[in-house]
């Protein structure tokens, strides 16, 4: 069959015209074109892999805003005068500045479009990148990184939201897992960058060089098509929007979406509180070969994505959801009882980190998909709720494994085990298996009306 004819097959069964373009790469049979204007469209099919790059550097914000300096903590602790408690609180201030700041960017994002939002957030990034580099105290500093993540999380939640203006259902998914695939190289060699600019330029260099980021992708922003047409856009006071949020809790699908995304989060960033401590401490691991092992689950995260990618739209989202998060439970049951057994020394920690770390691919970008799919008209709001609800189960994992502390790697394979059952259940409780959202519709009558 011709590439004319299996448009055509592809236009009668998805209801897309035709002669509508897609991104560069689409398969006929998987491609399923919503929400944008059709000048938006052609734009980005004219020119999709630099699209997909740009889309990927706004996602990648968040990792780039703190794997960059990790390697600078120490010198920038002393040239501050700061403990290493106040240090690390740089961490959690951004963490709840880019928790909450999403809540606030989405209905904005709904309102005004895409990409004058983003440009605002990215202003702001800037702003606060310089302030950190010029801060004088750590409390600045502090101070300064909150305005960093409140204007980088605008970058990520309506980054993900173009992705929902362009596509639906499991091709959404496939788009998630791909821009995450190439976004992943950022945690990998974001402390490697880092700790070449602080032995050649010093510590501040470091955020003068997120300064020049941010500065770039503002540049590279204005090539991007707008792909929330004005006729598409939620004119609803801001107030109201905001209200909304406590509608989308009560939509159950929803919830088992954010769910899921969320409670793996939490086992996430529990691995990156208490990873260094199991390995380094109680392990005995150099720390030059526990960069190997955070660099092998990275691998796994870039492997995973690209699996999913390939599979979603012959095996839809939510199944691929499924076996992700029965992965990661078990992967976290296993780190659990490694944990307090002590069997199986550092592989018996190792092998189950890198099961549940690379989970990631199948349960994050399949989760936001299926959270988005039901909300065209709000991809935004969904997006940011999605996002806060995930950062903001990041920011629990990490803080009870820090009071649970014990001195052992037990606290971190509990929280783990806990996050990925919860996963689970959230997948397995609250999205009905007959119900998929690759098989349905966005936008119909039932997702919509009880949020009216």
């Amino acid at each position: 069959m011709d590439k004319s004819m299996e448009r055509k097959v592809a236009a009668e069964s998805t209801g897309w015209e035709a002669t509508d373009p897609v991104f560069l790469g689409d398969a006929a049979d998987g491609a399923v074109i919503v929400g944008a204007s059709s000048a938006a469209r052609t734009e980005a099919v004219q020119h999709g892999w630099r699209v997909l790059a740009i889309l990927s550097a706004l996602m990648g914000f968040a990792s780039i805003s703190t794997d960059l300096y990790l390697p600078a903590m120490p010198a920038m602790g002393r040239a501050l005068h700061a403990g290493t408690g106040p240090v690390e609180w740089t961490i959690s201030a951004y963490l709840i500045g880019f928790s909450l700041g999403q809540l606030l960017w989405g209905p904005i994002g709904d309102r005004h479009g895409r990409r004058l939002p983003v440009a605002i957030g990215l202003v702001l990034f800037v702003i606060g990148s310089a302030g950190c580099a010029m801060a004088g105290g750590i409390w600045a500093m502090i101070g300064w990184r909150v305005v960093q993540a409140v204007g980088a999380c605008a970058s990520v939640v309506l980054a993900r939201a173009m992705v929902r203006d362009l596509y639906e259902g499991d091709r959404a998914a496939q788009m998630m897992s791909t821009l995450m695939m190439v976004m992943a190289i950022a945690p990998l060699l974001g402390p490697i960058l880092g700790g070449q600019i602080l032995a050649y330029l010093g510590w501040r260099a470091i955020f003068w060089t997120l300064v020049g980021v941010g500065l770039a992708t503002l540049v590279a922003l204005y090539t991007l098509p707008e792909t929330l047409p004005v006729e598409r856009r939620n004119h609803e006071p801001l107030t109201r929007a905001l209200a909304r949020y406590a509608h989308f809790l009560r939509h159950r699908r929803l919830l088992g979406y954010a769910g899921a995304g969320g409670f793996f989060y939490g086992g996430m960033f529990a691995y990156i509180a208490g990873s260094p401590f199991a390995y380094i401490t109680y392990h005995h691991v150099p720390p030059r070969l526990y960069g190997l092992l955070f660099g092998a689950g990275v691998v796994g995260i870039m492997v995973t994505n690209f699996v999913n990618s390939r599979l979603v739209t012959r095996l839809g989202s939510d199944r691929l959801l499924l076996w992700g998060a029965s992965a990661a439970a078990l992967a976290g049951l296993l780190l659990s009882v490694a944990a307090w057994t002590n069997r199986g020394g550092l592989a018996g920690l190792a092998i189950p980190l890198f099961l549940f770390i690379s989970a990631t691919g199948f349960i994050v970008a399949n989760s936001i998909a299926g959270a988005l799919a039901g909300f065209p008209e709000r991809a935004g709001s969904v997006s940011a709720l999605a996002g806060a609800l995930q950062y903001g189960s990041g920011i629990v994992g990490s803080a009870l494994v820090g009071i649970l502390f014990d001195g052992t790697p037990r606290p971190m394979g509990l929280v783990i085990a806990l996050a990925g059952v919860g996963s689970l259940l959230c997948t397995l409780l609250l999205i009905p298996a007959n119900q998929r959202a690759s098989s349905r519709p966005s936008g119909t009558a039932g997702e919509t009306t009880d949020l009216a």
